[in-house]
């Protein structure tokens, strides 16, 4: 079971993926700090600071300004990144693994999908407008 989201951003693939593997970056729209650079069989840390929360990942597979494959907790996130002009990129999150037999997987398909969308449309805010949104949705 995988639930995919995708959204139009006006920046070239390799700003889209550098504000990925990049935590300086990736903490304008995202996570507020990782322990460092994400690189092809690496872990890494990622933290929000303002929830006293962290997570660590697995980086599974880079492909650098295409794809990027972590793992986290029982699902794995590949993220693609289709370039379809030089300003214009299409990313798409695609997060696979949940457990079809679990009695809450609707509601948790529903966070998963929100937290996705939100990720992205703070991703857009930071690419495209040099604006920081992250941490701002309160549940």
């Amino acid at each position: 079971m995988n639930n995919l989201t995708k959204m139009k951003i006006a920046a070239a693939a390799s700003d889209v993926f550098e504000a990925f593997v990049d935590t300086e970056k990736m903490s304008h729209f995202w996570f507020s700090s990782g322990s460092g650079r994400w690189t092809e069989g690496e872990t890494v840390t990622l933290r929000y600071e303002e929830y006293n929360a962290q997570v660590d990942i697995k980086v599974v597979e880079i492909q650098e300004n295409k794809k990027i494959v972590y793992a986290w907790g029982d699902t794995t996130v590949t993220i693609t990144m289709e370039e379809v002009d030089p300003a214009v990129t299409i990313i798409a999150v695609n997060e696979d693994g949940f457990n079809e037999k679990d009695d809450d997987l609707l509601s948790k398909m529903i966070d998963n999908k929100e937290g996705w969308v939100y990720m992205l449309t703070c991703l857009k805010g930071y690419l495209e407008y040099g604006v920081s949104l992250r941490a701002a949705l309160v549940k």
